[in-house]
C-alpha cells in the first residue's frame, strides 16, 4: 500500500467532505480505513493499492463530484 495525500480547492461544507469520502471509498484498491477528508486543510489521505487504482484515478473520482483537484 501506498500513502497519498490531494490538496483541494477550498472545501465550503462537512457534508461536501462526506461526498468526498464515500466517493473515494467507493473505489476498488483503496483502503476505506485509510481514508480521511481534512475539512480545514482541504486535503485527502488516502493509503492506495497501486495495482488496482492510481491517485489519478482518485483524483477523477473527486472532479466528477465537481470539487476543483490543485
Amino acid at each position: 500500500m501506498k500513502n497519498a495525500s490531494i490538496q483541494l480547492e477550498t472545501l465550503t461544507c462537512p457534508s461536501c467532505a462526506q461526498k468526498i469520502e464515500n466517493a473515494v471509498k467507493a473505489l476498488d484498491g483503496v483502503d476505506k480505513e485509510s481514508i480521511r477528508v481534512l475539512f480545514n486543510a482541504s486535503k485527502v489521505k488516502f493509503s492506495y493499492d497501486e495495482a488496482k487504482v492510481s491517485v489519478h484515478d482518485v483524483e477523477n473520482a473527486i472532479a466528477a463530484l465537481g470539487f476543483k483537484v490543485l
